[in-house]
Formats: C-alpha cells, structure tokens, sequence
C-alpha cells in the first residue's frame, strides 16, 4: 500500500478522540484539544514509515500489537520528550543524597538491606546513574548502603540507558573532573564507566500495569521527576496511589519541581529539607496531619473530574 503524503493525514474529530482516549488507557498519556497538531504530526511520521496508510489502520495495529507492546513503545517515543541530563534539579539531589539516604540508613537495622531506589520515568539513564555517582562521592558504598533500580516505558531509551554512551549534551551541568573520574571519552561520545553502570538495574515499566510494577518489590525512595506532568488528574491520582502502596513506611517521593500533590493525594507529609522541598509517607503512629496535608485534602475534595484539571 502506497503510503499517504503528509498534507493527506489529518485527523479526524473521531480519530482524535479515538486516540487519544488509547494512549490514556494504554499509558497514561493525556492529550487536550491543544495537543492535536502535535498528534497529528507525529503519528504521521509512523503511519508514513509503517506504510499503513491511515491514521484508523495504525490505531488498530496499536489495539492489537499484544506482542510486549513494541508499536506502543515506538509512539510514545514520538509523542514525548525526552530530555534529561546528568545532575539535573541538582538541590533535589543534594537531598538525597546528603539528608535521605543518611536518615533512611541510620533507621535501618543492623544488617539490614541496602537503601532501596527507585528511578521511575529514567529516560536514557542520566538520573540514575548521577545517583550513584553523587552517593559514591558522598562515601556510600553501592550494593551495601543502596541500590538503585530505574525503569522506563521506552524501550529505545533503556536501550540507551543500558549502553551508557552520551553526547556533550548530557553534561551541561556536569563538573568536568566528575566528567572525567566516571566517563571515557571516545569519538566525541563519553561512555559511563562499568563501576557505576553495574549499580543500576535497568528494567520496562509501565506505571498504569500494577501486576508489572509489583516485581519491583517495596522501596525506600522513589524518583518520578517530570512524568506525571504528562498525565490527567485521574491517572496522576492512580500512579501516586501505586507509589504509596510501593514506599515503605518513612519512604520519600521526589517529584520534578513543577509538579505537585496539592489536587492529587493527602497520602504524603510535605518535609522542608536543608537542600529541597520532598514528599513522605509518614511512619506508623505518625497520625497528626501536617497543614499540608490539610490543604491537599481540601484541594482534593474541590477538584470536579470534568473540568480543566480532570479527564479531558
């Protein structure tokens, strides 16, 4: 079948719904009425190299690509960014590393397993690996004091991840001797050395598939750092809710510094650390509720589903 130029593929009212109603339910991926162009365009772009002809016939092989999801991997590519680069939101990380990690293993028992972390949404790998990097030169020893797991939806971005080659890009904010200590360079790319890449777990996640989250096991702290600015309110309330079932008690959430809990979940304290502001799921007999608990509870009880903040 002859493909369709560009100026032919236009999306229907019907289409658009239609896809966008998939990519909410499939992934959690919510797409407004000022989002139609960039569907539009970049759905084209895979309609064109699939040679199926139609926006309807590339829907279709999306509903029925049951094979581990490889056609809805490849769209999600196309409709995301997926910018990042190594020590990004630096005080955020500051506060892992300096304030929660030394907290969480001073609660630990003696004996007790590392410090579980957990990098959700990890792209191409930058954020978990400047975790080892910032513990390791912090004096914390990775597989005793803490592991690290990171998890993407992506597959060519774990790929990437796994491969650990990067481009100048990535390290806009990096200090060049730490550029030095725990890269090589070669042919313009910088390849992360074996002693940090052996620290990170790399596996496919998608945050909306509960049974496949659920073999990650409980967590200390999870990472989430713009991903849910992707999601309508309902899907964000949905992945907050698996996080809390997924922290241990006394467990820390860190969300990117756009996004916040304040219309989406009363479950986490807010805690003012030295380097940052984070979210934590309070500790057995930790009942009084901080007023930030209290606001989000009231913003909660205001948000009506149908308006601009709910399922569009």
């Amino acid at each position: 079948m002859k493909p369709l130029e560009s100026d032919e593929l236009v999306l229907t009212d019907a289409q658009f719904r239609m896809f966008r109603d998939f990519f909410r339910d499939a992934c959690g991926l919510s797409f407004g009425d000022d989002s139609r162009f960039l569907l539009e365009k970049r759905l084209a772009r895979r309609v064109r190299e699939l040679d199926v002809g139609t926006f309807t016939a590339y829907h279709y092989l999306l509903r029925k690509d049951s094979s581990g999801d490889e056609e809805l991997s490849q769209a999600i590519d196309e409709l995301t960014t997926n910018e990042t680069y190594f020590f990004r939101e630096r005080n955020q990380l500051n506060a892992l590393v300096n304030e929660i990690l030394p907290e969480l293993l001073a609660r630990r028992v003696s004996g007790g397993p590392p410090v579980s972390i957990w990098s959700a949404g990890c792209s191409s790998g930058e954020e978990p690996y400047t975790i080892v990097m910032m513990a390791k030169e912090a004096g914390f020893e990775p597989g005793k004091d803490f592991r690290v797991y990171a998890s993407d939806i992506s597959r060519r971005m774990l790929q990437k991840a796994r491969q650990g080659v990067y481009r100048p890009a990535s390290f806009r904010d990096t200090d060049p001797v730490l550029q030095k200590r725990y890269f090589e360079e070669k042919d313009g790319c910088w390849r992360i050395s074996d002693d940090v890449k052996r620290h990170v777990t790399f596996t496919r996640v998608n945050l909306l598939d509960p049974p496949r989250v659920a073999l990650l096991g409980t967590m200390d702290v999870i990472l989430c750092r713009n991903v849910i600015i992707y999601f309508d309110i309902e899907t964000k309330r949905q992945v907050i809710d698996l996080f809390g079932q997924k922290l241990h008690a006394g467990g820390y959430l860190l969300l990117g510094h756009a996004e916040s809990l304040i219309n989406i979940s009363s479950a986490f304290e807010l805690r003012h650390l030295k380097h940052d502001l984070v979210y934590r799921k309070p500790l057995p007999g930790e009942s009084e509720r901080d007023a930030w608990q209290d606001a989000a509870a009231a913003a909660i009880d205001r948000v009506d589903p149908c308006d601009e903040g709910g399922r569009r």
